[in-house]
């Protein structure tokens, strides 16, 4: 029989490609259930669009919310903060159940109209699958711990094909040291997990960004506008996250009304924005797959009123989907948000000093990387998967400029991290000072930490 150093290379290899299978798969469900149940809705004859975008959404927030109450509960949210807490106090380990409960409901909830995203139930989905084949070969808790890393990198990686991004967000959120044979499997799971989205589903699969477009700094003048959007966008991830956690723990409170209704109450919520974006607008980038409104911001094609009204239109339906207990993720939310604010301070930088209009463009993607800076704290990360994204190497200074500052001020008006805060909302704190679970030595879950499901074993 190989020994364990054997079988964690062997395994760590197996888990990059049925990481990226798995990712793409769900890619697959996703994009299908968007054609088949929301894309179908907005575009209905006559006035039928607008009940039926409002109730699409609302009927797959009700089956959404009963598989979550009476099936697996562990499948509501994003997906991070599920795989942040099963590192921290399980040895990573994420139990079978758990991964096709969140492969199917986040597909239903996304597919039907959910302002979420695909990226966060991709790592959880991901790490899930590292986790049960951890199990299967019998490696030990510290190396079963390693591959939940493993998890996570391949399903950055197969989400946004953007490797090296993956390797850094590993490290930020989750390992926060420098292991070798850690940092090893990540780097080796997150390639091969983009290799095989990449080979499958080609260039980008799911941010559709323009190859042919280039964006450049135009003017060292458009540097105050850089600095000013990563001002507003510190605001707007601070007031995103204020907003989640507020009316999250609103809905904690709403004892008169079922959790399992409460997803569909903030499904039909986020249906009425969208009939507004599509009323006003004529775009939708609310409800469904948001991707092909952000890349008209990218292109500078939208109004800038269009681009203001869509940033407050797509905080507001992300906080009522995720904070009513909905499935899925917030990177997609966040980088559209970023997208529209940066793309409307591209406008006034072509107004004030009459710069090309390309400039639009150049901005909603700096945007793009400040918000995402300010909301989910990982400033390498934001930076790297920008330029892994777009290709826009000749923005390096507006996106650390922008991206920098919205993290700093982000962090110091509100220390805590999103992930962080709504863990801390469950009850969960994560403590460098707790020890993981460890039946075989006699370990246990901390005392000041509530009880959490401890599955070893399929």
């Amino acid at each position: 029989m190989p020994n364990e150093r054997q079988r964690l290379l062997a395994i760590t290899i197996a888990a990059g490609g049925l990481c990226g299978l798995a990712a793409v798969a769900f890619h697959i469900s996703c994009f299908w259930l968007y054609t088949l149940l929301i894309d179908r809705a907005t575009t209905a004859p006559g006035h039928a669009w607008v009940w039926l975008t409002i109730l699409t959404p609302a009927l797959g927030g009700l089956i959404v919310g009963i598989g979550l109450t009476y099936w697996v509960p562990a499948a509501a949210g994003s997906g991070i903060p599920q795989v942040k807490a099963a590192f921290t106090f399980r040895f990573g380990s994420i139990t079978l159940k758990e991964t096709v409960g969140k492969f199917v409901l986040c597909a239903l909830q996304l597919g039907s109209g959910a302002s979420l995203g695909v990226e966060g139930p991709t790592v959880q989905i991901c790490a899930g699958v590292s986790s049960f084949l951890a199990r299967i070969v019998r490696l030990s808790p510290v190396n079963s711990r390693r591959m939940t890393s493993v998890g996570m990198a391949a399903g950055i990686a197969a989400a946004f094909n953007a490797p090296i991004a993956a390797v850094t967000f590993t490290l930020e959120e989750l390992i926060a040291s420098l292991d070798q044979t850690m940092l090893s499997g990540v780097i080796v799971a997150a390639a091969l997990a983009a290799v095989v989205e990449h080979g499958i589903l080609g260039s980008n699969p799911v941010f559709h960004v323009p190859r042919l477009q280039t964006y450049t700094l135009a003017s060292a003048s458009s540097l105050v506008w850089y600095a000013l959007l990563g001002l507003l966008a510190a605001i707007v991830s601070v007031a995103f996250t204020d907003s989640l956690l507020g009316l999250r723990a609103w809905f904690r409170g709403l004892k008169r009304v079922p959790g399992w209704v409460q997803p569909a109450i903030g499904a039909a919520a986020t249906g009425a924005l969208a009939v507004v974006a599509l009323q006003f607008f004529q775009v939708n980038g609310i409800a469904g797959n948001a991707y092909p409104t952000l890349t008209q911001a990218l292109l500078g094609n939208l109004p800038v009123t269009a681009m203001a009204a869509l940033c407050v239109l797509k905080l507001a339906a992300t906080v009522t989907s995720y904070s009513s207990g909905g499935s899925g993720g917030i990177f997609a939310p966040s980088l559209f948000m970023g997208g529209m604010l940066g793309g409307a301070v591209g406008y006034l930088d072509v107004r004030v000093f009459h710069h090309p209009a390309d400039s639009i463009g150049a901005f909603a993607v700096v945007g793009m990387g400040a918000v995402f800076a300010g909301i989910v704290r990982a400033p390498m990360t934001s930076i790297l998967i920008i330029f892994e994204m777009t290709g826009g190497y000749g923005l390096v200074l507006p996106l650390m400029i922008a991206n920098m500052s919205a993290f700093a001020l982000a962090r110091y008006w509100r220390h805590t991290p999103v992930y962080e805060a709504l863990l801390a909302q469950d009850g969960i704190h994560l403590d460098p000072k707790h020890k993981p679970y460890d039946p075989d030595a006699g370990g246990a879950v901390p005392d000041d930490q509530p009880d959490i499901e401890l599955p070893l074993a399929e």
